[in-house]
C-alpha cells in the first residue's frame, strides 16, 4: 500500500493508473476506522482495479462547539487494517495543503436546499464543509467511483447532488449501514458512550424499527407519529435532536403519493450525538 501525503505525488501515480486504463475507486474517511469503513473498501474492491482511501479530519465541517480536537486519531491501526484489505494507496493530506489560505479565505462549495434542512439546520455550515472537502478530494484523486455509507444518508444526498450539479465525471454509491450485533449503527463517536449509555444506545434503532412498522401498517399522521416517538426516546434518557420522515429522493416532506420514504434520526445520549436512518418502501 502506497502512503501519500503530497498532492503532486498523488497526481503522478494517478497519471500512471490512468495510462494503464485502471478503474479507480475512492473511499474518503476521517480515520478511526471501524467495520463500516472497511465494508466501503470491500465494496469498492469488487468494482475497481485500484482503491484509494483518504484520511483527513476536516476542520471545516466541525462547528465551534464540536469535537474536532477530541476526534480520535488512530493512524497506525488504520494503516494496518487498510493494508490487510489490499488498499492500493492511502492519501493523508495535511490541513496546511488542503486549506492553504486558511478556513476564512477558503473557496467553498455549498449545495442549496439539501444542506440547510434536518441535520443541516442543527449543524449550520456542516454540509458546506463536507461538500467542500469532498469536492477537493475528488479533484485530487479523480476517481471513477466513490463510496459512502448510507448511515450518513443526508450527506450522501448532498454529495450526489454536488456531483450532478458540477458535472463531475464519476459515480457515487451508497453502501448499507453496518451495525453492531445489537443494532447500533457503527460510528467513530460510539466510543464516547459510557458503559450505561452504550447499553441504552441500541434503543434508538429499536424505536425507529417500531415507528417504521406503524407506517407500514398504514399510519400517515407523520407529525403526530414522530412526536410520540420523540417523547418515548426522551423518557428513556435520550435528548432527541430530530426525528423526521421524508421522501428518500428529495428529503422534502412526503406527499401521499410517495412510496419511498426515509426515517432520519439524531439524538444525544449524554454528550454523544447518535445518528441513524431507515429507508421505507411502501
Amino acid at each position: 500500500m502506497k502512503l501519500i501525503s503530497d498532492i503532486t505525488d498523488l497526481r503522478i501515480i494517478r497519471r500512471t493508473w490512468q495510462d494503464d486504463r485502471k478503474m479507480i475507486a475512492f473511499v474518503p474517511t476521517m480515520g478511526n476506522l471501524h467495520q463500516g469503513h472497511l465494508n466501503l473498501v470491500r465494496e469498492a474492491k469488487k468494482h475497481a482495479d485500484i482503491v484509494v482511501v483518504s484520511i483527513f479530519v476536516n476542520p471545516m465541517q466541525f462547528g465551534p462547539d464540536e469535537d474536532l480536537d477530541a476526534y480520535p486519531r488512530t493512524l497506525e491501526n488504520d494503516k494496518s487494517q487498510l493494508e490487510a484489505l489490499g488498499v492500493d494507496a492511502l492519501f493523508m493530506p495535511k490541513a496546511s495543503d488542503i486549506y492553504a489560505r486558511g478556513l476564512e479565505q477558503q473557496t467553498f462549495v455549498e449545495v442549496p436546499g439539501l444542506s440547510y434542512m434536518i441535520c443541516g439546520a442543527s449543524r449550520p455550515g456542516h454540509f458546506r464543509g463536507v461538500a467542500t472537502i469532498v469536492c477537493k478530494l475528488f479533484n485530487m484523486v479523480q476517481p471513477n467511483l466513490a463510496y459512502f455509507g448510507e448511515k450518513d444518508f443526508q450527506q450522501l444526498q448532498v454529495i450526489k447532488a454536488m456531483v450532478t450539479d458540477l458535472s463531475m465525471n464519476l459515480k457515487v454509491f451508497g453502501v448499507p449501514t453496518t451495525r453492531e450485533e445489537d443494532g447500533l449503527a457503527m460510528s467513530s463517536r460510539n466510543q464516547y458512550l459510557t458503559d450505561v449509555e452504550r447499553k441504552l444506545a441500541p434503543t434508538l434503532y429499536k424505536k425507529m424499527q417500531a415507528l417504521t412498522a406503524e407506517i407500514k401498517l398504514g399510519r400517515r399522521d407523520f407529525t403526530r407519529l414522530t412526536a410520540e416517538y420523540k417523547q418515548q426516546l426522551a423518557e428513556l434518557g435520550f435528548n432527541p435532536d430530530y426525528l423526521e420522515i421524508r421522501s428518500s429522493e428529495s428529503l422534502l416532506q412526503p406527499s401521499h403519493e410517495d412510496t419511498h420514504l426515509v426515517l432520519l434520526a439524531a439524538a444525544f445520549l449524554g454528550k454523544t450525538r447518535l445518528i441513524d436512518n431507515l429507508q421505507i418502501s411502501l
